[in-house]
């Protein structure tokens, strides 16, 4: 399912009717991208509703990337753990 969702949001976002004027950063189609392909089907689509049903005229949007995986949250406390013993 995921692959298919992954080839509609990359028609969606050739075909012209993606405008680029999403508040958030990154849009929320590239958003919905990430997270299939970073999650199972189910948890894509909730992220990709929620995200969505955000965006509207009463937001303020602004910088909100998808969520990091498992895997991603631990290399980032590696990445941190390196720099700040290096700072010592």
């Amino acid at each position: 399912m995921n692959r298919l969702f992954i080839k509609l949001i990359k028609l969606y976002k050739n075909s012209g009717l993606s405008r680029g004027r999403c508040k958030y950063i990154p849009t929320c189609s590239t958003y919905a991208l990430e997270c299939f392909e970073k999650y199972n089907f189910f948890i894509a689509l909730g992220l990709s509703i929620w995200r969505i049903l955000r965006c509207n005229p009463f937001s303020k949007g602004g910088y909100n990337p998808s969520p990091f995986t498992l895997c991603e949250k631990e290399y980032e406390f590696l990445v941190y753990d390196i720099y700040r013993k290096e700072q010592k």
